[in-house]
């Protein structure tokens, strides 16, 4: 395969970033989750709330695709490259999902995308070049801490919102299994420091995307 020349992949992560801010992403093709859910009807302030929360998600997945992506240009390792361009690719599904889900719900996505973007880019690459037992462990402590975030998803989301909880459970899976590879491949533990950062961090990204 030709290499991409520095001006090329330049372009190319641009292109990325515009398409995970503002394209409807296609994912992989594979089932969706909600596609045989109930559209069970709900309140006015249900509805709101659900958006919100999925806003939320749909955010949350904007940052892993620019974190994946800022990752992947530091890792060293090929197959470590490789995995983490495989992870994004298959996290274009939740993107997808969640978008879909907000505009079912008659709301849109966070205003601030092309922030949440650049910024968990940024970070990425720091991960990246930090070497990549580190950046696989920076992997493994934002899933863990993404699928604590969608289980507390769960518990706030209206129990009529079948389809808005189908998405979230798979969304769960899938992190999980994102975190149990990168440790396989040889990821080390964060310093209790860094993972609180990275809470930190998270908090502030999802409370201002609930409402904007």
């Amino acid at each position: 395969m030709q290499k991409l020349s520095v001006i090329d992949q330049f372009i190319q992560h641009i292109e990325n970033g515009l398409k995970a801010v503002h394209a409807s992403a296609q994912g992989t093709g594979r089932p969706h989750p909600a596609a045989n859910c109930a559209h069970t009807a709900l309140s006015g302030s249900e509805k709101k709330h659900s958006a919100a929360l999925m806003r939320v998600n749909h955010t949350g997945e904007i940052a892993a695709q620019a974190l994946y992506n800022g990752q992947a240009i530091g890792a060293k390792n090929r197959e470590v490259k490789e995995r983490l361009e495989l992870s994004a690719l298959e996290e274009t599904d939740h993107l997808a999902w969640c978008k879909q889900r907000v505009e079912q719900l008659g709301e849109s996505t966070s205003l601030l995308g092309p922030m949440w973007y650049w910024g968990s880019f940024s970070i990425g690459v720091i991960a990246g070049l930090s070497g990549d037992k580190w950046s696989l462990g920076f992997i493994k402590e934002t899933e863990d801490q993404v699928a604590a975030h969608l289980q507390g998803h769960l518990k706030s989301l209206p129990v009529a919102d079948t389809c808005s909880r189908a998405i979230v459970e798979q969304m769960i899976l899938d992190e999980q299994h994102h975190g149990e590879v990168a440790m396989s491949l040889g990821g080390e533990v964060l310093p209790d420091a860094v993972k609180g950062l990275m809470r930190a961090t998270s908090k502030v990204m999802t409370s201002v995307s609930y409402r904007i």
